[in-house]
């Protein structure tokens, strides 16, 4: 009751105890507040219900807004198998990998072969690094499918996993887009998030330090694809790993992410304004010629407790907080 967001908020409404599970993972107490309030509209944020189908439903049904993309663009892109069948099919570049439905550990060990060492074994559901393992011999195969599929199981209670080819020097880029509800798409520019612990986001940096203009483009406009593809609305990030010249789509967030804020700082946008604009249906009201890039920005994430300030130090313009 303390924090820093009550504090400064106009009015504030209780919706649970200190566990998510009945409080910040409680719809019906979430929508409750929202009818209280007589709130127009729901912002996600991060984490939580942000990625939730069935809440961006239940939104719907209570006639609230929901400040994110339509249900099933977030259910399509929720499953990394599900979101690299369908890139695959719209010829966007994938790792080589096996991303099929077919589970068998025998039937597995099979594709792992035809793929290659070494190679990884990601969590159809899952992110963070949960439910990953890297392979690099035979050998290690079936031990290494077990400890990924009983940590899916256990994080997303879900333990299909996918495999794909591993890049030895690779770049984690992500771009950055934002969509209205008129078929516009523009890309916001990328962030290299490739400095990373325990396959969690260390450091993020826009622009991408080795991304020349030519491959930002490329990034750019395959990401602009990406979200064509599944009919996005608002604001969502479209992860690449790139080697050299050459990239594959990872995975999409279809939300606003935590390291939203260095976007913010290069473009002198708004990343905020422009979600709660689109949610009201308005258009998006610049193309992508009118996206600049000035400047360069870096944000450290910790995780204990880091507060970013309000207001860039040199021009004072505003950018949104981060918590890390």
């Amino acid at each position: 009751e303390h924090a820093l967001h009550v504090r400064i908020a106009d009015s504030a409404i209780c919706i649970g105890p200190a566990s998510a599970a009945e409080s910040y993972l409680n719809v019906e107490a979430v929508l409750d507040a929202a009818r209280q309030s007589n709130a127009d509209a729901i912002h996600p944020g991060y984490g939580f219900l942000s990625e939730n189908a069935e809440f961006a439903e239940a939104c719907d049904r209570a006639g609230i807004i929901f400040v994110g993309p339509p249900a099933a663009a977030i259910r399509t892109m929720g499953s990394k198998t599900a979101a690299k069948q369908l890139m695959q099919s719209a010829g966007i570049p994938i790792l080589p990998g096996y991303h099929g439905d077919e589970q068998d550990a025998d039937f597995l060990a099979t594709q792992a072969a035809d793929i290659g060492y070494p190679l990884l074994i990601k969590a159809s559901a899952g992110g963070g690094g949960k439910g990953m393992r890297l392979v690099t011999q035979a050998a290690e195969f079936s031990d290494q499918l077990a400890g990924a599929k009983r940590e899916a199981k256990s994080a997303f209670g879900d333990d299909v996993v996918l495999l794909e080819r591993y890049l030895t020097a690779p770049k984690h880029i992500e771009v950055q887009l934002m969509a209205d509800q008129h078929g516009d798409v523009v890309h916001l520019l990328e962030r290299d998030c490739s400095v990373q612990r325990r396959h969690q986001k260390v450091v993020e940096e826009a622009p991408g330090p080795t991304v020349s203009s030519q491959l930002r483009n490329r990034l750019g406009q395959t990401a602009v694809m990406v979200a064509k593809q599944v009919g996005y609305v608002g604001a969502g990030t479209v992860e690449f790993i790139a080697e050299g010249d050459e990239f594959y789509f990872m995975e999409m967030n279809t939300r606003l992410q935590v390291e939203h804020p260095v976007t913010e700082a290069i473009t002198g946008l708004d990343l905020v304004e422009m979600q709660l604009n689109v949610a009201a249906g308005k258009p998006l009201g610049l193309n992508q010629s009118d996206v600049k890039l000035d400047g360069h920005a870096i944000e450290a994430v910790s995780y204990t407790h880091l507060t970013l300030p309000t207001r860039c130090p040199r021009c004072r313009s505003r950018w949104s907080p981060s918590l890390g």
